[in-house]
């Protein structure tokens, strides 16, 4: 129990400690938590300015490296939706227009995200998977996807995030990773295992629509509190690789 009337840095402190001894189910929840619990109210009931400032924080320990490059775009109101039979026509057209932009720069260019999965309540944004020779070097490829309508969002050391610039709506998201990372390897496995095991994707549907109830104006507190499951399931779908000698090579876009 923390007191009432603990600092804000304390309870930071207090929560990448336990993230540093605990590993990664220690997600930015926690630290809501910490927080909600010194002034006695419920998480959801923290004033949405400080979620933001405390999820600034905490980025910073679960990505290392995070910068963010662009002005925070206020979210708007979470939506899980049914699943759109629309959504891989819509990422093939936004496919080919990246990889006529970015040409040799682009490895492999994959839909990723729970639009990627059919049958898969989502948030109706396309998220697109870019694997380069490197993400460091930005130059090799952030032109090009920026030509294409995006924007540089933020970086961190495992991957760049792009998002579609403003005024436009927030229909897509792009993802830069270096081939042959695991956070390439995650995302692509954690994808092709629940769209070959229905119970995990039931699962997974789930709690999408309760987190989307709960932090419906939240957009990175909708995100976390998908992690324990998400987490859960990237081991399952880890073992399944193993199991049936699935790889990133054969896995198709």
């Amino acid at each position: 129990m923390h007191a009432v009337g603990s600092t804000e840095d304390e309870l930071f402190d207090a929560w990448r400690a336990r993230r540093e001894a605990e590993g990664d189910h220690v997600a930015l929840h926690d630290l809501y938590d910490l927080v909600a619990e010194s002034r006695g109210v419920a998480p959801e009931d923290l004033d949405l300015a400080e979620r933001r400032e405390l999820a600034a924080r905490a980025l910073e320990v679960i990505w290392p490296g995070f910068e963010q490059v662009a002005p925070v775009r206020p979210s708007g109101r979470i939506e899980v939706v049914d699943a759109d039979p629309a959504w891989p026509s819509r990422f093939a057209a936004l496919r080919d227009r990246l990889s006529h932009s970015l040409g040799d720069a682009a490895l492999r260019i994959d839909h990723v995200g729970s639009t990627s999965v059919p049958g898969l309540d989502a948030k109706p944004i396309i998220d697109v998977q870019i694997s380069v020779l490197d993400c460091a070097d930005e130059l090799a490829y952030a032109p090009a996807i920026i030509t294409c309508g995006f924007e540089l969002y933020s970086r961190d050391e495992e991957h760049r995030f792009f998002s579609v610039a403003p005024p436009a709506p927030r229909t897509a998201h792009v993802h830069v990773c270096s081939a042959g990372s695991s956070f390439e390897y995650d995302h692509l496995v954690f994808r092709d295992y629940l769209r070959s095991h229905p119970e995990a994707c039931r699962a997974y549907a789930s709690i999408k629509r309760e987190a989307a109830a709960k932090w419906a104006d939240d957009r990175l507190g909708y995100t976390y509190a998908k992690s324990d499951l998400i987490l859960d399931l990237l081991e399952e779908a880890k073992a399944w690789a193993l199991q049936t000698a699935w790889s990133v090579e054969d896995a198709p876009s």
